[in-house]
């Protein structure tokens, strides 16, 4: 199921409010949709019948075992793992932190870092830079596990 981006940073900010209850937590959910509206705006651009990212697709591009993918990196699952919930490896061996946002709360939240690690594995992986909508799919299925 498709989401609009505007629902699905409501859905997000939402489920981050505790009614009541005031913070110091960093607002992870805010810094989140903001990355979201941003990669929105990146793809209306791209296609201005643009209508919303999809965790489906997202599931489907973590999944892809793409065609001329590095042997070292054949899919993004290699060293995530097929449940983003869980710690995945390096080809080196380093733990990495579950990518699922359930997990690992700072995911998505800081856009230099994002920029950083997209433009790195999509390379890896993919041997091309990976969509606005790519990656916004890719960030809503992460943000629902």
């Amino acid at each position: 199921m498709e989401l609009p981006i505007r629902l699905i940073a409501t859905l997000v900010l939402a489920s981050s409010v505790t009614a009541g209850m005031a913070t110091a937590a960093p607002n992870f959910a805010s810094d989140r949709a903001a990355i979201l509206a941003h990669y929105a705006a990146e793809a209306r651009k791209a296609d201005p019948g643009f209508k919303g990212f999809s965790a489906a697709a997202g599931r489907a591009f973590f999944l892809a075992h793409p065609a001329g993918a590095r042997p070292a990196t054949p899919s993004c699952s290699y060293c995530h793992t097929t449940d983003p919930r869980n710690p995945g490896r390096t080809r080196a061996g380093k733990v990495i932190l579950p990518m699922a946002v359930s997990r690992t709360p700072s995911r998505f939240t800081k856009l230099s870092k994002v920029r950083l690690w997209f433009r790195r594995n999509c390379q890896s992986v993919y041997r091309r830079q990976c969509t606005a909508v790519e990656k916004g799919n890719y960030i809503t299925f992460m943000a629902s596990q």
